[in-house]
């Protein structure tokens, strides 16, 4: 899975806009959209943020492991 796919799951779950997560973000809806379809990488800084926010891994947004893990 792609970590932008994961992106949309993690914000769809909780029930939230793309504009939700661009604010916590303090970017603007369409270029938080560009991560979530592909078209931008997503930087470190907001990667980090993500999982904070999410409360789940990099690993876990970055596909590289399908398990679950809350952060501690």
């Amino acid at each position: 899975m792609y970590y932008y796919q994961r992106l949309r799951d993690l914000r769809e779950d909780k029930d939230l806009k793309q504009s939700d997560i661009s604010a916590y973000l303090g970017m603007k809806q369409p270029q938080y959209n560009r991560y979530e379809t592909g078209m931008r990488e997503l930087p470190l800084h907001h990667l980090i943020a993500l999982c904070r926010f999410y409360n789940v891994s990099a690993d876990y947004i970055l596909g590289l492991t399908d398990e679950f893990q809350a952060l501690k």
